[in-house]
């Protein structure tokens, strides 16, 4: 299993635990709004917007919530102005992290960003100090019998399919993302996640030794309200995984 597929899995488990604060449905609403400013408020139309919708979808985000951040982001009600923003750096063993924000204070963003860094054995980065070892690409997680995720998944056009332990993952340019999940949909296999994400070009193995203190920095950073993607490149062991998280 990819280490982007860990991290998935990781933040779906403490899931429960955001949303019962708001945090959670804070972040994809952002999200949403973002989405719309930037693409218009057409979810067929706007593949980034159909891909945060999907995910508020997915964390059980009520319809109400999701179409209010649609309208704002879109300028049919008022809200407050997000600017993204993206910080750079590394975790412990040479892990690269691309860390995606939103936020409405640029000082507040910077400042809680580089704290986490810093009290997690990290450092910061210049940009265009890691960006390049990541690819914007569609991702879905999948399960069914092999054959019939492959056929489905390369009818929708797909570009790759590979085993993620009893899982499957599809990658796609980021425009065919809803195209192969309808595909996907229609042939009645389950997606645990389809979203346009940013994927490592390549990945760095993390032993016992690093894998907690990676984890943690990822968490620290994933804990804040203003990140709302951080992204890494790391290769953990199904072994190693098991004796950290448990």
């Amino acid at each position: 299993m990819s280490g982007h597929s860990k991290w998935s899995t990781i933040k779906r488990k403490k899931g429960a635990k955001d949303a019962a604060r708001g945090q959670l449905f804070a972040k994809l609403a952002r999200a949403i709004e973002v989405s719309a400013r930037e693409g218009g408020g057409d979810v067929e139309a706007n593949y980034s917007l159909a891909s945060a919708v999907e995910k508020a979808k997915a964390a059980s985000m009520p319809h109400e919530n999701i179409q209010r951040a649609i309208r704002r982001g879109a300028g049919d009600l008022e809200g407050v102005t997000y600017d993204e923003i993206w910080y750079e750096g590394y975790a412990p063993g040479g892990v690269a992290l691309y860390v995606q924000c939103l936020t409405d204070n640029r000082n507040r963003v910077a400042s809680d960003v580089r704290a986490a860094f810093t009290r997690n054995n990290g450092n910061m980065g210049e940009p265009g100090s890691v960006s390049y070892l990541f690819e914007q690409k569609g991702y879905l997680l999948a399960s069914g019998e092999e054959d019939d995720v492959m056929a489905a998944a390369i009818d929708g056009g797909a570009e790759d399919v590979r085993p993620s332990g009893e899982q499957w993952e599809i990658i796609t340019a980021p425009g065919d993302l809803k195209a192969v999940k309808q595909a996907l949909d229609n042939a009645d296999i389950a997606c645990d996640t389809a979203e346009v994400t940013q994927l490592p070009t390549t990945t760095v193995p993390v032993g016992s030794d690093n894998a907690a203190k990676v984890l943690r920095l990822l968490d620290a950073l994933d804990e804040l309200d203003d990140v709302q993607s951080v992204f890494a490149n790391f290769d953990i062991s199904d072994e190693v995984m098991a004796e950290v998280v448990g």
